[in-house]
């Protein structure tokens, strides 16, 4: 295992924060969490399937509710495989006795931090990264039980729409991951060449900010287009960015777009729990908006609507048919210039066919 980050120390950091102000983790209304999602997950995936033709070919979804400490444990094994191709190839460049602990540490620190802030944030998570010894924790909806209960007190939800409306999106997610046959592998596949091409070099990490400077300078944030590390990229990681990307913003649309859709008729205040989340992206605090761009995340919400937009765009042209060639194969998949500018990717599917 890497000792380049402190694992243990970033995960004690990552839950202390993610229990602080979580008076629900002990409410008795907790107890009817678990029954509800296992029943609603059963009927989302019904549902989506009934909806979009995508069912998941690794069986029935299981769903686990999570505390927050829960989910930042499950995360830290997930961040430990995605890091991985990174913090070997670091761990190559060191001395024999490896890094120094105040490195590991002070990395254990920076994660711990993040997982600990985006804890108290996520509602719900395919997991889709494989666990490599533990089966069990393999390919779960996650829900984090405190926050969804944050969120129905708040804004007075009615729960039992709002957590079917939270199964949909990410019962769709898991449906578009082991539905599409190609997809799981191909997604991997890119972030790994991603994560495995990166140059542990300090001097880009200086060269990147002095570009960011310079497009500051001209009028440019230099973190609006996937944070610090689509600002360190280069040319070819940025390529692999925009692919992932691009996907990205196709995936969470739809989702979206299939939650409403797969709900109708079911999700009565669906309209409202739409609302009234995006108003509270909006009016996220300056620290959370900074967090946001320094890691990306600001970016993954504008996937969200720039997705819708391609999605309304693509049926306006020719209907779900027309749609459904982006599940055909990778090739068929839209750029991020393609998710910008739909009329690119429907004339090259249009090309394609003649």
């Amino acid at each position: 295992m890497s000792n380049l980050v402190d694992w243990e120390l970033a995960e004690r950091i990552a839950t202390r924060l993610a229990r602080r102000n979580d008076p629900f983790s002990g409410s008795y209304h907790y107890a009817s969490l678990e029954p509800d999602f296992a029943e609603l997950t059963s009927q989302a995936e019904d549902l989506v399937a009934a909806c979009t033709g995508l069912r998941s070919q690794a069986g029935p979804a299981r769903a686990r509710v999570a505390d927050r400490a829960g989910w930042v444990h499950a995360n830290i094994a997930s961040f430990q495989r995605l890091l991985r191709p990174v913090t070997n190839r670091l761990e190559e460049r060191l001395p024999e006795r490896g890094a120094p602990p105040f490195a590991s540490k002070v990395a254990g620190v920076e994660v711990g931090t993040l997982l600990g802030w985006m804890s108290a944030r996520v509602l719900g998570q395919y997991d889709l990264l494989v666990v490599d010894d533990d089966t069990a924790d393999q390919d779960l909806v996650y829900y984090v039980g405190p926050n969804v209960l944050a969120l129905e007190k708040r804004f007075a939800f009615p729960p039992r729409e709002f957590r079917l409306w939270l199964a949909l999106h990410e019962v769709t997610h898991r449906a578009q991951f082991t539905g599409v046959p190609w997809m799981r592998d191909y997604f991997l596949s890119l972030v790994e060449q991603t994560l495995g091409s990166v140059d542990p070099d300090p001097k880009r990490f200086v060269d990147a900010l002095k570009k960011a400077a310079a497009g500051a300078r001209g009028g440019q944030n230099p973190l609006d287009d996937g944070g610090l590390v689509a600002l360190l990229a280069t040319p070819e990681q940025r390529a692999m960015l925009d692919k992932i990307g691009g996907l990205m913003s196709l995936l969470e649309g739809h989702g979206d777009v299939t939650m409403d859709r797969a709900g109708k008729g079911l999700i009565p205040s669906a309209p409202r729990f739409s609302r009234v989340l995006r108003e509270r992206r909006r009016q996220a605090s300056p620290t959370t908006k900074l967090v946001q761009r320094l890691t990306g995340l600001e970016a993954k919400l504008a996937q969200y609507e720039q997705g819708e937009r391609f999605i309304a765009a693509v049926e306006r042209a020719g209907g779900t048919a027309l749609l459904d060639r982006a599940w055909e194969g990778p090739e068929n998949l839209p750029s991020l210039v393609e998710i910008r500018d739909p009329d690119l990717w429907i004339g090259r599917m249009r090309v394609a066919v003649a």
